[in-house]
């Protein structure tokens, strides 16, 4: 088949899902309001709250959300065929993703920028607040090790792409300072932002960075690390504008840029599919299709982390509540089309069947090495760039967007450790909140070794742990809705086939790691599993609740009985 086909009809229904779909979604179910006085004006500290140009902002949202997973997961998930993969992406990113991250977003901003952890104490109650938190702290604990794994592997891997990974913060600085106290043009700033990266690809195809295999008494791999967490952890107490916001931005422009790149290719070499669409002959120990596809590919399909991302650092950014359709369905639609050209960079990106075959030789090969050789000899063959160029313009994409999504992370988690201060009635400084979050990441990072592996050692669960939140996620805003008189069906058949699907999931990987006897991740698996379980039978009795019970409209808080209008009960 060929790959332009693939193309132009996963575009045209992420396009049509954020014209049509998504401004049903924004006047019919959230209708959403230009003049409700968002947390970022209510709240304005110039640190975490600070109303943001809706374009800055869903640069922030769309590569803090995006990361490597979307590029992962179905560059991993083509192993079954092309086919199943593009239907799970493209109808996902259309009825799913699209529907989740707005939903959370509005959510969030609604309840003056909460997270969906202390939303859940609102909304479903305490003890489902604290298990929500489990699973939250959990998920961003294996992001934030996996990914500083992952960038060190293509820093390692790919070391053209030093270069430009690294000098996107002094540019992002500068940025920042351009927008905000030079209060420059920001067509021009970005013109600026986006000239200075792409010269800064090139100078890096130019002048790789290896390092020795000593430095400062450290492997390159254990230097890369600790780099990483210490730029994280800095990262992530800095103001938003200071670097967090224009960093994303600017990276969010140029990794869109070089999506125009790889699908220009598409359309100038039409490079066939050499994949099976239905793969009736997968390698031996590749699991089933069912569930496995719909936790495979997580990011871009739904992600529960985009709700992390929504209430935890966009809701707090947001101007107009009306900017949520862009900011969360387009930045929804903008990681499905990431997903899109991973399927068929991964597929099309090779000469013949037998090449294809020999990445795909197991479950889990492929992955971001199929993106970043498959997409560049795409982009060889439609533009004519040199393949090495083309690998380091696909292999910076990729660390840029884990690097984003790493340290928007520590910051979550930051906000969980926070939270669970509060329930506890102790105040945890920014510092000390921050320290916390990144030793406990350091320590299972090196948990195996000074290469970094035992930042992977959980990752396996966390296509279902991620799918689980987002189902949850859902729970919450059909209480939300319900509680506001409002018809939640259109939430609640995702909430039920992911649901479904991620607890199928759990079950399955617990007999797969009884038989490994690998006992940590069983361990892990147990505590999600009846966390989930728990809190989505507190949704579901908080469900019943709100369609039965008398609610404020505006505020969500229940009517005292016999009160009148506007007499509601305290809020918790």
């Amino acid at each position: 088949m060929n790959s332009l086909v693939l193309a132009i009809i996963g575009i045209a229904m992420m396009l049509a899902g954020y014209f049509v779909y998504s401004k049903y979604l924004a006047r019919r179910v959230y209708r959403l309001n230009s003049e409700f006085r968002t947390p970022a004006h209510e709240l304005q500290d110039g640190v975490d709250y600070v109303p943001t140009n809706k374009f800055v902002l869903w640069g922030h949202h769309f590569t803090s959300v995006a990361g490597a997973a979307p590029i992962v997961g179905p560059a991993v998930a083509v192993i079954w065929g092309w086919l199943p993969a593009f239907l799970w992406v493209t109808i996902g990113t259309v009825f799913f993703a699209g529907m989740h991250d707005m939903g959370s977003l509005w959510a969030s901003v609604r309840n003056r920028g909460q997270s969906m952890g202390m939303l859940s104490g609102r909304y479903i109650g305490a003890r489902g607040r604290n298990l929500f938190l489990v699973v939250i702290f959990l998920l961003l604990l294996m992001v934030v090790a996996a990914f500083a794994t992952v960038i060190t592997n293509l820093l390692i891997a790919t070391p053209t792409s030093v270069i430009p990974v690294w000098g996107a913060i002094a540019v992002a600085a500068v940025i920042g300072q351009m927008i905000y106290r030079w209060k420059m043009n920001l067509l021009l700033t970005t013109v600026i932002g986006v000239v200075a990266l792409y010269s800064l690809i090139l100078v890096g195809d130019r002048f790789p960075v290896v390092l020795p295999e000593s430095i400062l008494g450290m492997t390159p791999a254990t230097f890369w690390i600790v780099t990483l967490f210490l730029y994280a952890g800095v990262a992530s107490l800095l103001p938003v504008w200071v670097l967090l916001q224009p960093r994303d931005y600017i990276n969010g422009v140029q990794l869109f840029i070089g999506l125009g790149i790889l699908y220009l290719s598409v359309l100038l070499a039409s490079p066939t599919i050499v994949a099976p669409a239905v793969n009736q002959a997968v390698p031996e120990g590749t699991p089933s299709i069912w569930p496995l596809l719909f936790v495979t590919v997580a990011c871009g399909a739904i992600s529960g982390f985009h709700g992390m991302v929504s209430s935890g650092t966009s809701a707090k950014q947001l101007d107009k509540e009306t900017d949520g359709r862009f900011v969360g369905y387009f930045g929804a639609v903008g990681e499905g089309l990431l997903a899109l050209g991973a399927i068929i960079a991964a597929t099309a990106g090779y000469q013949t069947l037998a090449d294809w075959e020999a990445v795909y030789s197991a479950f889990n090969e492929g992955g971001v090495s199929a993106f970043v050789n498959g997409g560049g000899a795409i982009v060889n063959a439609g533009l004519g760039l040199p393949v090495g160029l083309s690998a380091t313009i696909l292999a910076t994409m990729a660390v840029l967007f884990a690097a984003t999504t790493m340290d928007t992370a520590v910051r979550l988690q930051r906000f969980v450790v926070q939270e669970a201060g509060e329930i506890l009635g102790v105040r945890v400084p920014n510092v000390a909140a921050t320290l916390v979050v990144v030793v406990v990441g350091v320590a299972l990072t090196f948990s195996a070794g000074a290469d970094g592996s035992g930042g992977l050692l959980i990752w396996p669960l966390f296509g279902t742990t991620n799918q689980l939140l987002a189902s949850l996620t859902l729970a919450i805003i059909a209480v939300m809705l319900l509680r506001k008189k409002r018809n939640p069906v259109l939430i609640l058949i995702p909430l039920v086939f992911v649901m479904v699907v991620s607890v199928y999931a759990l079950v399955v990987q617990l007999g797969t790691f009884w038989t490994d006897q690998n006992w940590l991740l069983l361990g892990l698996d147990v505590v999600i599993l009846v966390a989930s379980l728990w809190v989505a039978l507190e949704a579901t009795i908080a469900m019943q609740a709100a369609r039965k019970g008398q609610f404020d409209p505006e505020t969500d808080d229940p009517v005292l009985a016999g009160a009148g209008r506007g007499d509601t009960a305290a809020s918790d």
